[in-house]
Parts: C-alpha cells; structure tokens; sequence
C-alpha cells in the first residue's frame, strides 16, 4: 500500500507540474500492460502481473544484493534522473477485439509510453497493431507465433524465443532420445485452434518436414474445450511415439485429466509451454504428469544469485514458484524499461531507437538466453531454450542439453 500510495503522489505531482510548465514532467514513466486477468488464461495473466510487480519494485527501489543487474543499482531510471515506472494494468479478458481495445484506452487516455504484453499471440496480434498506428513502442515477452515479427511493424519488438527456434530445440532433443534408444519416429501433434496453437503446430509441421521427418498425425481441438475424449482416442488409436502438446492452461489440466481416465500414456510427452508451465497446472495435474517434458528458458540459479534472489521476491509476491512463462514477462518488461532507461526520454521515437539499439549480454539477464538483440523483423536474435520435466512430484528439473541439465531425462512417459 506504502508503495502505491508514493506512485499516487508521484502521478499527482506529474501532472500538476505538467500543467503548469506546459510539458510533461518525466518523474514518472508510464507503461502500459494488457493480460488475461479474466478468462481461461486469466492464472497466466495473475503471474504476469505479479512478475511485472516484482520487476517494478527492483527498478523503483535500489537493490545492491543482485550486484550490477540492470536498474537495480539506484532507485528509479538514473537515465531520467531517477523517475519511477508505474504500469496500468488491463484486463484482454482472453478476447483479441478486448485486447485491442484496451491497448487504443492505454494509449490515448492513459497515455503510456510504451506498452507490454499480451500473452495469447492472437491478442498480442491485435493489440500490437493499435501500438503500430499510434507510434507507441510494443515489447512482447511470451507470445511465440511466428507471424507476428513478419508483418513489417517498426514498434513491435519480441524477446522470446519462437516457434522456428522450437522445431530445432525440439527436433535435436528428439533425435538425442532416439541415440538413447527411444522410438521417435512418429510423432503428434496436439493443438487448439487459437493463432497460437494453429501457428506453432504450423511451423512446427513445415519445419519437421523439411528435416526429413513429417509429422505422423494432427489433432486440432476448439480452445476452452469442455470434452477431449474424441482427440485422446485417436492418439489412443494411432500409437504415436511423441505427443506435441500445445495448449494454454484449462485445456493441458483437462488432456491430462482425460489421459488418466482413458488409461493413455504416450511414450514420450513433450509440451510447448504454456499451460504446461503455469503452476496452476503444477496444482491440478503435476502428481498425474509426471515424465512430461516441456520447454524452457527459466533456471532458478545458485543460492544467492541474482535469478535465485528475484525468484524469492517473486515467490513472496505470487505464492507460486517463478515459471518460464513468467520469467519470459519479466525479461521482457526489464528489456523494455532498460531501453527507456538509455533513450533518457519517454518519447516513443526515441524509446523505439534504443530497443534497436539493444545488445545485452547473458548475465544482464534474468533468464537463460544468450542475450538480447533484435533483428530489423523485430525479434531478439539470441533467444534460446532448454527442455525440463516434472519429476519427483510437483518439480520441473533441467534434463537438456547435456550441458545444461540438473538430472537426466525419464522415459518413458510415466503419467500416474
């Protein structure tokens, strides 16, 4: 309460000094932030939001125990004479026309800076598109859709790795399971039918493809399904020896649950993220999951480590464990304010000219990619991923690459 009760005062004197200076006064930096806080996916947009949380109260508040990570060394933006972030939260309810809508309400009634979000790729689509009209800098940091870097936007920016980075990270993981002596030949693919799900399980289907291994069969199902009997008998019926899940949360906790009630183990489960990663997930079905692969970029990190000191605050903040979903908002919303930082301004163009400029290294960051630069698309050219697996419980543990790994993968697939 103390806190908000500061970024009330300091919003109260920006705009009194705004008005009687003529100019905007920046002692407070305004983003805006648009999530799921309703909705199927509204527990990912719960996480994001305390994530963003824990991220303003490192940059607002001088935090010399995580050592020379970005804007935590002084109080507030040192590049804007140590003005303070605050972050207007909006509900997408899970709809794209919602979405852009609160994307148009932050941008000309809010009036923020720049802008952040919106988890589900369908919307990250259209509320990035308003932020594109308007000139307003948009950083996504988890929407995985290929087709959002390749519309030609100049304001959009995405730290995340994405679907073409998936199919390698998938396709060498598979192929080191099979020299270990695991069948993976034919593989499936299980997706909803949201831009995320259709463009992930595209790609990832052209991308096998062109490797040399076509994907074996393609289960599409309406997202927020009620009943997914039909689509786990016919993985039931076809015996494929990798299931590709691709789904957000209320869907992966229902395909586990009918798994279990339908008695169907694939040998190798391998999820996308997503809702495989959200701890609500973890809550329902972690004791009937278990062997499940997923995708990641998010390591705890050594005690006291700065990764181990956020994930702690995080954990203060939420209640749940820092997921890779999570982790991938932070990073991103961390990007974003450290590149506002450097332009020194909250103009867009300016703002806009430093994410270009952007070139951070492995350990300015709080996740493991390999740094953070954009392309002329937009895209961070060194996003990376890592496979983990729920093993002992209710735990995700690093099991690939081999450099990376805490324990050594479990095959198969053990489920209950």
């Amino acid at each position: 309460m103390k806190f908000k009760h500061i970024v009330g005062l300091l919003c109260a004197a920006s705009v009194s000094v705004a008005f009687a200076g003529g100019a905007l006064a920046e002692d407070v930096v305004k983003i805006g932030a648009v999530f799921p806080m309703s909705g199927n996916a509204a527990s990912a947009g719960v996480h994001a939001k305390a994530a963003i949380e824990v991220a303003m109260d490192i940059i607002n508040n001088a935090h010399p125990e995580l050592g020379n990570f970005p804007l935590a060394k002084n109080a507030g933006l040192a590049g804007l004479g140590g003005a303070k972030v605050e972050v207007v939260f909006a509900d997408n309810q899970g709809s794209p026309a919602t979405g852009q809508n609160q994307a148009l309400r932050l941008i000309t009634e809010e009036k923020v800076a720049a802008l952040t979000g919106a988890y589900q790729s369908g919307i990250t689509l259209t509320a990035s598109a308003i932020a594109e009209k308007y000139g307003i800098p948009f950083l996504n940091g988890e929407s995985v859709a290929a087709n959002l870097t390749e519309r030609g936007f100049k304001w959009f920016f995405r730290t995340t790795p994405i679907a073409t980075d998936f199919v390698n990270v998938y396709h060498d993981f598979l192929a080191d399971m099979k020299a270990a002596g695991a069948k993976t030949d034919n593989v499936a693919l299980v997706h909803d039918n949201t831009e995320y799900g259709s463009s992930v399980a595209n790609t990832i289907a052209t991308g096998f493809k062109e490797k040399g291994q076509p994907i074996a069969l393609d289960v599409a199902y309406a997202s927020n399904a009620t009943d997914v009997q039909s689509q786990v008998l016919q993985l039931k019926e076809k015996k494929p020896d990798v299931v590709i899940m691709i789904s957000y949360t209320s869907d992966a906790i229902l395909f586990a649950k009918t798994f279990q009630a339908q008695d169907y183990k694939p040998p190798i489960l391998l999820a996308d993220d997503a809702g495989y990663s959200d701890p609500s997930f973890i809550k329902a079905v972690g004791k009937i999951s278990q062997g499940a692969f997923n995708r990641s970029a998010w390591s705890v990190g050594p005690e006291g480590s700065p990764t181990a000191i956020i994930a702690k605050m995080y954990k203060e903040k939420s209640g749940d464990e820092m997921d890779d979903t999570a982790a991938r908002q932070m990073t991103g919303f961390f990007v974003l304010v450290e590149a506002i930082d450097r332009a020194g301004s909250t103009d867009p163009a300016k703002i806009q000219a430093a994410l270009k400029a952007t070139d951070l290294k492995p350990d300015q960051l709080m996740i493991g990619y390999k740094g953070v630069k954009f392309d002329d698309k937009g895209q961070n050219t060194l996003a990376s991923a890592v496979i983990i697996q729920l093993q002992d419980g209710e735990n995700y543990v690093t099991v690939w690459p081999k450099a990376n790994a805490a324990k050594e993968p479990i095959l198969p697939y053990k489920g209950w």
